[in-house]
């Protein structure tokens, strides 16, 4: 019997649901959801009708209010922290928030938790913000474990995408000493995999009758490579994959990823971000603007990274189980 199926978790900073499914796929249920954006309600509630999103300022939410629950998940705001934004950290409101998915665990004491962030939480401020992190887990009770994962090299996804995740477990459990990352494996998706036949693509995606198209013809876009208009020109993502998808791009189309095919240069549409994403093909797109399903997918996860991470938490919680149920037997010396 899997007794982690039965672990409850919660979905803070949920987006558009890309933690929650890596976790449901290994066999967690989720019993709550949060998100300050009321955009992301109408597709997460598309893809997620048992437990829908509650749209509610973090900092407002009693605790008292929340179900019951075993594993804390969330991916808090990270543009605080992040390389592309002003990496104000703790000075930044949104960096500030990490303190509520702290009064959380101090006032509820879950199992444990996953916390994912951009690769700069590590080494911002001289290293000082993630020391206040980790001595803030410590003193609520929590052993942790962390590493920088790059989704190209841990979830075959064709994506540079360098995240930081922290696990978390109650202390005295043992369960961090039996827990480990995953290791790297091999990727044999690439791009174009992943990509739409340019028969099926909206015109509105390619730049031929735009303005933007006089600068882009200047460059040579080779088939099977992804590039970025760097508001003054064209890079090519050399190691072959696409470059990490960012919650800007929902800001005029501009900042999304580009690749060339048998009908024109284009960018990226919302579904092949998606799936660049680990989101599956059965996963709903709502009828908003393509912008906001941009910054939906640009501000999500690697969910097959995250279901890795969510399998090897639960072979822990499934080999604790077995040892409670059978205790060793002590043999008695003659």
């Amino acid at each position: 019997m899997n007794r982690v199926k039965n672990y409850r978790t919660i979905d803070l900073f949920a987006g558009v649901g890309g933690i929650r499914i890596g976790f449901e796929k290994a066999g967690f249920r989720t019993v709550f959801a949060n998100d300050f954006e009321p955009k992301c309600k109408s597709t997460y509630d598309l893809n997620f009708t048992d437990t829908p999103l509650t749209v509610a300022d973090i900092r407002k939410i009693k605790v008292s209010d929340l179900p019951d629950f075993d594993f804390l998940l969330g991916g808090f705001p990270c543009q605080a922290f992040s390389i592309a934004g002003y990496r104000q950290g703790f000075k930044d409101d949104r960096g500030n928030l990490f303190f509520d998915v702290a009064r959380i665990i101090d006032e509820r004491k879950p199992i444990g938790f996953l916390l994912e962030n951009v690769k700069n939480l590590f080494s911002h401020d001289g290293g000082n913000t993630f020391r206040v992190i980790s001595e803030t887990l410590d003193k609520l009770g929590y052993d942790i474990k962390f590493e920088i994962l790059n989704t190209m090299y841990y979830g075959n996804v064709p994506q540079n995408r360098e995240r930081i995740y922290i696990v978390g477990f109650r202390k005295n459990t043992g369960f961090i000493n039996n827990f480990e990352f995953p290791e790297m494996i091999q990727r044999y998706k690439s791009v174009t995999d992943l990509l739409d036949k340019p028969e099926t693509i909206d015109q509105k995606y390619y730049y031929n009758d735009k303005p933007l198209f006089k600068k882009l013809k200047e460059y040579s876009f080779e088939p099977g490579h992804v590039y970025q208009w760097r508001r003054q020109y064209v890079r090519q993502n050399k190691s072959g994959v696409c470059p990490t998808l960012t919650a800007n791009m929902g800001t005029g189309g501009h900042n999304v990823p580009l690749v060339r095919d048998s009908r024109g240069i284009r960018k990226l549409t919302p579904r092949e971000c998606a799936r660049l994403q680990g989101f599956p093909d059965s996963y709903k797109l709502p009828s908003i603007s393509d912008s906001h399903l941009y910054k939906q997918f640009g501000n999500s996860v690697s969910i097959p990274v995250i279901e890795r991470i969510a399998q090897n938490i639960q072979k822990v919680l499934n080999k604790k189980s077995l040892e409670i149920k059978q205790p060793r037997l002590s043999l008695s010396v003659v």
